[in-house]
């Protein structure tokens, strides 16, 4: 009970600091505020050391297992994709997309039982939409809650405060997963089980993203900036799901993003 009031809690305040910048108006602004980059210096330092550690130990272990058979990679991302169900489906009910919640309590179901834990994805198989994951800060900015200033946090890389306060919501009890994991006094799943999921699929992300990056590194006058940009732009794109042109503006300047 104390996790779920100070869930409302926060929410309450941050979706009531949001209200206060509308001049009485509940309509969110038709363009963004600003996103902007408080903690610079800080960031830059935290980046250079997380390309470090990148260097000399995730992207090491990433192509390591690039090196896995495909069935292999295929079934570990299926499986965490169907674990971070746990989580995108009452992000579906707080920002009102039951029709969303409902496909994918569905293919949760479908693919633990038919699919073995998720490592078979029989519900695309059935027809079933894409699996699209959302989270706690995806789902404050749909309240209309600002990204904040930008921060690059250890290990984790890039985010917003709006975000990280989306991922602290996870630890209060909006994760079902984490609690499972965490408290639920069972034999197969403990909070090892959930750190190493978590840890697999950091591994999986880099694995899938190993030429991408490389390649924005390479041709980047400013790597921190192009990663900066590109978080900024993935994460409203994600929050506005739907809507084929995005305007995401940083530090006073627009910029109009086509999805795709």
């Amino acid at each position: 009970m104390k996790k779920i009031l100070t869930i409302s809690l926060i929410a309450i305040m941050l979706t009531t600091s949001v209200s206060a910048d509308t001049d009485g108006e509940n309509n969110l602004s038709k363009k963004p505020k600003p996103v902007k980059d408080c903690f610079e210096k800080l960031n830059r330092a935290t980046f250079s050391l997380n390309m470090s550690l990148d260097k000399a130990i995730f992207k090491p272990v990433a192509k390591g297992y690039r090196s896995l058979p495909s069935p292999v990679r295929t079934g570990t991302s299926n499986a965490l994709n169907n674990i971070s169900s746990l989580l995108t489906i009452p992000n579906n009910i707080l920002q009102g997309e039951f029709k969303a919640a409902g496909v994918n309590v569905g293919r949760l179901a479908i693919n633990t039982t038919v699919g073995i834990l998720g490592i078979f994805d029989v519900a695309e198989k059935m027809g079933f939409s894409e699996y699209e994951k959302e989270d706690y800060g995806q789902t404050l900015g749909k309240w209309g809650v600002g990204a904040g200033c930008y921060v690059v946090i250890p290990v984790l890389g890039p985010s917003t405060v709006r975000d990280t306060v989306g991922s602290f919501l996870n630890v209060l009890g909006g994760d079902p997963y984490y609690n499972i994991s965490t408290h639920g006094n069972n034999e197969y799943l403990t909070d090892k089980v959930y750190m190493t999921t978590k840890v697999i699929s950091g591994v999986d992300f880099r694995a899938k993203n190993l030429e991408s990056i490389d390649n924005l590194e390479k041709n980047s006058m400013d790597f921190y900036a192009s990663v900066r940009s590109l978080y900024l732009q993935d994460r409203q794109q994600k929050i506005n799901n739907s809507n084929p042109t995005i305007e995401i503006m940083y530090e006073g300047d627009w910029e109009e993003v086509q999805s795709q």
